[in-house]
């Protein structure tokens, strides 16, 4: 990835880091009632699975350049998977000082289990790439 690239999914990363701090700490009381479960799950698991997924092939896109061998994509993600655990734990624990939210274990359960399998994934295809 050319460097002008790479600034561009940096941009990305903020982004889309910004767009979880608004979807974990935003008012969304006004919204209509839907039912609550998606094939047997809770959709608010579902939905921070779906949010959290990304989070490891964006840094991955961002700071690709410094994974030249197979050992360098192991602690990268491994880095990556961490990070965005510190992440989504911090955005339990400031949901809980929030007068408007809750913290809930679960919902770190399916941010650490999305970047679980987008790190594999992840992991695989920069090995790939490598070859």
């Amino acid at each position: 990835m050319d460097h002008n690239n790479r600034i561009l999914a940096r941009i990305f990363l903020v982004v889309y880091l910004g767009l979880i701090a608004f979807a974990c700490f935003g008012h969304f009381d006004k919204l209509p009632e839907m039912n609550p479960y998606f094939l047997g799950i809770p959709k608010d698991k579902v939905v921070h699975f779906i949010m959290f997924f990304p989070l490891p092939f964006l840094m991955w896109l961002a700071f690709d350049k410094y994974t030249s061998k197979t050992w360098h994509s192991l602690l990268f993600i491994i880095g990556a998977f961490l990070t965005g655990c510190v992440i989504a734990a911090a955005t339990e624990v400031g949901q809980y000082y929030t007068g408007y939210r809750s913290a809930d274990s679960l919902d770190f359960f399916a941010d650490a289990l999305a970047m679980a399998i987008c790190s594999l994934l992840v992991f695989i295809l920069d090995i790939s790439k490598q070859k």
